[in-house]
């Protein structure tokens, strides 16, 4: 979808869905159903992250047979984007979609259940969060804003990001205006780049004014949509900061708490097939958009300088270090809790994947 169709459509939807955002002050309860608002991060219809978060409220409302029907209102139709979360918070919505990074100002300690630089691979990242004590965690952290949240959408590895001009070494970081997010941001800055954050519908703006040099969101699917290789036509992969980036829903807990069991068990249940179903929309659809952006709008791939790489792993471990040491006990927990993991994990990753691939990768091509 071309950048300027895109949000010709989400114009559209966003002045039908303000209209009825003005009907619906507070949630409606009409012969014992329910309805909750969902405020979004994402623009709408957005591929791959704001169609998932639609999908997964359509999901809802289907599996409880209309009991809990899920409305979701895309950045800007309530609340900006950024302010999604902080919507939940003062009950002005129910649900937010979003994910956790972009609060890493309430807690650093969030960062970790969406990506660590250098850090997990997704499949490990919900291993950890499932099985091995991060959701725990994760709760304990949302337990002091009444709120409650779970995996909704996994992107994978990510693309490094948008540069109007050719990496060669770090130099070339120094002073450079970078829109990214999380403690990718933090090595990014490390690295001696001015990093800032925006929502998606505002980067490319930025971008095109030059108030940014380079951005990164997400991956060929998303930034195809958004129109970034109108302004930078070199287009970094894989990003190291971000290899496994999980999206959220986070619900107003003690409303949550006050749905019968099968509902609750339903929100659980359809944000646990979310994760699954983007992550799967993501892998179906960014080689194709790679492709479109290579061959259609003449954008460079290219793969960061070793310099860079091996800088951004000693910031990554650097600032890891950091918050270990840090003054914060909960952050303190959940990044023992993220290491321990990672140190188990990896080792299925890096010695059962890793081999495969390198094999598959060597002898293995079809017509």
């Amino acid at each position: 979808m071309k950048r300027r169709e895109f949000f010709k459509q989400a114009s559209v939807a966003t002045i039908g869905a303000a209209a009825a955002a003005t009907t619906l002050a507070t949630p409606a309860i009409a012969q014992g159903n329910i309805t909750w608002r969902m405020v979004t991060t994402w623009p709408k219809n957005f591929p791959g992250l704001g169609v998932g978060a639609q999908n997964l409220a359509d999901r809802i409302t289907k599996a409880s047979g209309g009991r809990l029907t899920v409305q979701v209102f895309a950045a800007g139709e309530m609340v900006p984007g950024l302010q999604a979360l902080d919507a939940v918070i003062d009950g002005s919505a129910e649900m937010s979609h979003g994910t956790p990074y972009y609060w890493q100002n309430k807690s650093q300690g969030l960062s970790f259940f969406t990506g660590v630089p250098y850090g997990m691979t997704s499949r490990e990242l919900t291993a950890w969060v499932r099985y091995l004590g991060g959701q725990e965690l994760w709760d304990k952290i949302y337990d002091q804003f009444g709120l409650q949240g779970f995996l909704s959408g996994d992107t994978g590895t990510q693309a490094g990001g948008w540069f109007r001009n050719e990496l060669t070494g770090l130099s070339d970081i120094q002073g450079l205006r970078f829109r990214t997010p999380g403690l990718g941001g933090q090595v990014w800055a490390k690295l001696g780049a001015s990093v800032t954050n925006l929502a998606a519908g505002e980067i490319f703006a930025a971008l095109q004014s030059g108030t940014l040099d380079a951005a990164e969101f997400v991956g060929p699917y998303n930034d195809l949509a958004l129109g970034f290789y109108q302004i930078a036509k070199n287009y970094y992969f894989p990003s190291f900061v971000e290899p496994g980036l999980a999206t959220e829903i986070v619900v107003d807990k003690a409303k949550y708490a006050e749905l019968p069991e099968d509902l609750q068990e339903i929100v659980k249940v359809c944000a646990q097939a979310s994760y699954d179903d983007v992550a799967s929309d993501m892998y179906a659809n960014d080689p194709r958009a790679l492709n479109a952006l290579v061959t259609e709008h003449g954008v460079n791939v290219r793969q960061f300088p070793e310099e860079i790489l091996e800088a951004g792993a000693t910031a990554s471990m650097e600032l890891i270090a950091e918050i270990r040491e840090g003054g914060d006990a909960l952050t303190k927990e959940v990044a023992e809790s993220f290491v321990s993991a990672f140190n188990l994990l990896r080792q299925r990753t890096e010695g059962t994947d890793m081999p495969f691939l390198a094999a598959r990768q060597k002898y293995i091509k079809y017509d």
